[in-house]
């Protein structure tokens, strides 16, 4: 955005295209490795960010990244179970094709319960490939307990068994 001051164009910015921007150049910046810490608080200091407003954007970025981490854990955790239930269906199909041969009959009664177990994988499958969602939050939310609770027992016991 252009406006006049003093009989001179002067360029300014809204917040949004000042984060672009520095986003941009930044990104440029042939700077061989990563910033220090100190780096940062220079940085900030110059655009006249308080070191509190920097610190509480730290500690917001930290927990998006652990979040983040949780996250890749849990569809990993997913897929995991996934896979196992595929092979878990191969096994039992097989199982009941080869009864059913066995009996004699030919491929009869053992394909229904192929039909409905696919059907069953299939919703299973389109339930685990969603990753947002209300469903999938709730999912993400259990999962995130279940394991914070392992921790806390796994800590306790090693406590006790170091006592």
């Amino acid at each position: 955005m252009k406006t006049v001051v003093d009989n001179k164009l002067v360029r300014t910015y809204h917040q949004e295209d000042i984060q672009q921007i520095l986003q941009i150049a930044i990104a440029r910046q042939a700077y061989e490795g990563e910033f220090s810490r100190q780096q940062l608080l220079e940085i900030a200091a110059e655009l006249e960010i308080s070191p509190e407003c920097l610190q509480l954007a730290e500690q917001e970025w930290l927990t998006q990244q652990s979040d983040s981490q949780e996250r890749q854990k849990f569809n990993l955790d997913r897929r995991k179970k996934l896979q196992k239930r595929f092979g878990n269906y191969g096994l039992v199909n097989i199982f009941f094709i080869l009864l059913d041969l066995v009996s004699g009959a030919g491929l009869s009664w053992s394909l229904y319960i192929l039909l409905s177990l696919s059907f069953l994988l299939g919703l299973d499958v389109w339930n685990k490939s969603q990753i947002q969602g209300e469903e999938y939050e709730k999912a993400f939310q259990n999962w995130k307990r279940r394991h914070q609770i392992k921790r806390s027992i796994n800590s306790l016991l090693d406590r006790l068994l170091k006592a």
